[in-house]
């Protein structure tokens, strides 16, 4: 693993290095993932696993019956239970 500095430029823009867009195929127009981690930045080549996780989480909670609502309500009582 290499440790690479970035500067950031007018608009908040950075340029990614030549070396490793080459290493990992990333190409002008592709997305990236760019996490923020308590302000510990990770950027990834692929897109973000989460996202299409919790997309999928969600529409099968949804298939369910499951709302926001219900599963703060079912969170309350849980937390009222333990007390």
């Amino acid at each position: 693993m290499s440790n690479m500095t970035l500067r950031v430029g007018h608009r908040g823009l950075f340029t990614i290095p030549k070396a490793l867009r080459e290493a990992y195929g990333i190409q002008s127009g592709d997305a990236v993932t760019f996490l923020d981690l308590g302000g510990v930045f990770v950027l990834s080549p692929k897109p973000s696993e989460i996202d299409k996780l919790a997309d999928q989480i969600s529409a099968e909670l949804q298939a369910e019956g499951e709302t926001l609502e219900s599963m703060l309500h079912a969170l309350l009582e849980e937390r009222d239970r333990d007390k």
